[in-house]
């Protein structure tokens, strides 16, 4: 990567809006693989709660908490040399209150030093993002399936409500959220969405007509292997490449060929 690479900012994202320029994200929770991420040339970097199903082994996001969050977002922010970081705010963080929320960004702010927070709900979460906004904090909002409230929703499936969903999305935008993130909508009304906000619109299960896509790295690197969204396309197949560099390891170590004269020291 080259040396002078300018670091993208909250206004680029409402450039390129109305520049109709695609936008890139991907999940990150450590140093590596965001460093690896960042070098080839992702936009935005997210931090998200999904940790909790593709590194921590829960079947949902809700164990994950605040100060795990800042452990993992410390990683990515000082892997990113170009892409925008913005970092989930976990369950109970912020839905007591917009006092409680902004004490909870600002800690992800202040201690990670990312660029932005990202939280889930609709009209609900309205007053939260304002508040959030006028204290400074760029806010990500994320409508449509909301992986926080899969209680409610009875499990992780598409949403149809379509009426409620738009006036979610209009909601979150008002309020000043800089993006929104559309998640496991019918493609149409991604794109009706993405049409009538003035914001960028970043899909997941929403369709191509949305200003910008994002997906979970693991899905997309082969890494969870259990589980395949109808919306993720996987570029690659590590978990099996690393399934069979340690089978390798492991009889070269039980046959005595590792390590060998040249990976020893005299």
């Amino acid at each position: 990567m080259p040396t002078d690479v300018r670091p993208i900012t909250i206004p680029d994202f409402a450039a390129w809006k109305t520049q109709r320029r695609r936008i890139s994200v991907l999940t990150a929770y450590d140093f590596p693989t965001a460093r690896l991420l960042d070098e080839a040339g992702v936009d935005c970097l997210l931090v998200g709660d999904s940790l909790g199903t593709t590194v921590q082994g829960w079947g949902t996001t809700l164990k994950v908490t605040l100060d795990q969050m800042i452990y993992h977002a410390e990683m990515v922010v000082r892997a990113a040399r170009r892409a925008l970081v913005v970092v989930d705010l976990p369950f109970l963080s912020y839905q007591v209150s917009p006092r409680q929320a902004i004490r909870a960004a600002g800690r992800l702010l202040k201690e990670t030093d990312c660029q932005a927070v990202k939280l889930e709900g609709g009209k609900a979460m309205a007053l939260t993002i304002r508040k959030l906004v006028d204290a400074g904090i760029p806010v990500m909002g994320h409508v449509g399936l909301q992986p926080q409230s899969v209680r409610q929703l009875g499990g992780y499936k598409v949403q149809r409500s379509e009426d409620r969903i738009l006036e979610d999305a209009h909601a979150v935008a008002e309020a000043g959220a800089f993006a929104v993130v559309l998640e496991c909508i019918p493609a149409r009304l991604g794109g009706q969405i993405t049409e009538a906000l003035a914001v960028p619109t970043i899909g997941i299960g929403a369709g191509p007509d949305c200003d910008g896509q994002v997906l979970v790295t693991p899905d997309l690197l082969g890494l969870i292997e259990q589980f395949h969204p109808k919306f993720v396309r996987q570029y690659a197949e590590l978990g099996a490449t690393i399934r069979a560099a340690a089978a390798a390891y492991i009889a070269d170590v039980a046959a005595g060929r590792f390590p060998n004269e040249a990976e020893s020291f005299r």
